[in-house]
């Protein structure tokens, strides 16, 4: 799972330039580590992105919620908790999906890095 989040986090800060680089690096931390099963693998770019953007943006118990138009998979993320650390700002989620009629569940915490990238530490 660390092992996910440094690769995708690498790969991530190789994408685009200035803001675009640290969402793609905030992208890719978050797909390698936290999102795992059903839910990572159905996920695409774009909902790479609506994660990514939600939990960087949107107010702690606030659902961000969307359809995949090209899957039909719906998803539903939602930042339950901001936790203030040393090293940075922390961020606990929910991501409720339904991915091919299936109800599945991914709870999490992610902490921003230095650099603009996330980490996930459970």
């Amino acid at each position: 799972m660390i092992v996910g989040g440094v690769i995708g986090g690498v790969l991530g800060s190789q994408v685009g330039s200035g803001h675009g680089r640290t969402t793609a690096t905030i992208i890719g931390t978050i797909v390698g580590a936290a999102i795992g099963g059903a839910v990572g693998r159905s996920m695409d770019e774009q909902d790479r992105i609506k994660t990514a953007h939600t939990l960087e943006t949107v107010r702690t118990g606030v659902p961000s919620q969307w359809r995949n138009p090209d899957t039909g998979n719906v998803y539903t993320v939602t930042p339950t908790r901001t936790i203030d650390s040393a090293q940075g700002p922390c961020r606990e989620y929910t991501i409720d999906a339904t991915i091919g009629g299936k109800k599945e569940q991914i709870v999490g915490t992610a902490c921003r890095q230095a650099d603009g990238s996330w980490r996930v530490v459970s």
